[in-house]
């Protein structure tokens, strides 16, 4: 069975659909627009919380960007996009893999449904702005880990890498332009030249 995913451009669904370019996996992307939860209905059948992304594959639903790309990497390996629990950074990889919702996106969504998403007389310009330097006080463990180094973890692209770019990926699209300082700016060049990423990108 083909596997599935549902995908709103410049969402959190870009994490998974970068893993499947990367890894050349056939798959179906089924893109819908954004929030599907109020614009494609239809969509809360295969996903009651209406969010995006949803992988399936067969009688597997998932709904985390980090974890489905730890799926598809763990299930459809090998691939030197895992780490493995044999080597050295694994326990950095794991942490970036959470640490990449938890700690970067999630702050940004509040700046996006500030400024962008709520109506105009419920937007809340303190809340943005709180939580925009919330999201850069939290990068700063971003810039550090890539000052001496190209990737994350483990000495090589790995999915650690797609999910934490994806926040920089958010910050382009929310103008947080401190976000990219020149240690992050290199680190972003870099992978924004893959051709995956490029791909993914572009859908």
């Amino acid at each position: 069975m083909t596997l599935q995913l549902y995908h709103c451009e410049r969402a959190r669904s870009m994490r998974p659909l970068w893993t499947l370019e990367e890894m050349g996996l056939d798959y179906e992307l089924i893109t819908l627009p954004f929030p599907p939860r109020y614009l494609a209905k239809e969509y809360l059948q295969v996903n009651p919380l209406g969010t995006v992304p949803c992988l399936v594959d067969g009688d597997v639903v998932m709904t985390e960007s980090a974890a489905i790309s730890q799926y598809l990497v763990d299930s459809y390996g090998p691939t030197d996009l895992a780490v493995s629990r044999e080597e050295p950074d694994y326990g950095a990889y794991l942490n970036w893999l959470h640490r990449s919702d938890a700690t970067l996106t999630f702050p940004q969504t509040l700046v996006l449904r500030y400024t962008q998403l709520e109506p105009e007389e419920k937007r809340n310009p303190q809340v943005a702005n709180d939580y925009r330097k919330w999201f850069l006080a939290r990068l700063r463990c971003v810039d550090e880990a890539v000052a001496e180094r190209e990737y994350l973890c483990a000495q090589r692209f790995t999915i650690a890498d797609i999910c934490i770019v994806y926040a920089l990926v958010l910050a382009k699209s929310l103008d947080i332009e401190e976000a990219f300082t020149p240690n992050i700016q290199k680190y972003w060049d870099r992978i924004a030249e893959r051709d995956a990423f490029q791909r993914a990108y572009a859908k």
